[in-house]
């Protein structure tokens, strides 16, 4: 909750402008209620929609076909705890585990691209 307002900030991407037909929403998790996070981030021109994780359980069960929209997220961060050396930090400059942390991005996209290319060609 103390950071929601440097992640905000830090923003990767320019997002597009926001309009009347494309306004811009942001999905949070339970940890963002309160007045505080949907202040800070309507300041930011977002809409926020927080869905405790009740709401998704009670959507997923009337509706099998339901995705939760943080599943990205979780599953980024579970691909990149598999390699045992970014679970546990060793290097000491931010400079060689950001290179580890980018050589593991890049094995796992090699590895999701080759499988869908053996399903298609193989």
């Amino acid at each position: 909750m103390k950071s929601l307002p440097d992640v905000l900030d830090a923003i990767v991407i320019p997002r597009p402008p926001a309009t009347e037909e494309a306004p811009q929403n942001l999905c949070t998790d339970a940890s963002y209620v309160g007045e505080t996070a949907k202040s800070q981030i309507e300041a930011r021109g977002y809409i926020p929609h927080v869905c405790p994780r009740e709401e998704e359980i009670n959507a997923k069960a009337k509706n099998p076909g339901y995705k939760p929209r943080r599943w990205v997220v979780e599953a980024c961060h579970s691909w990149l705890n598999r390699f045992r050396k970014l679970l546990v930090r060793y290097e000491k400059t931010h400079r060689s585990y950001m290179a580890l942390v980018m050589i593991a991005s890049a094995m796992i996209a090699f590895r999701k691209i080759s499988g869908k290319i053996n399903i298609i060609y193989g």
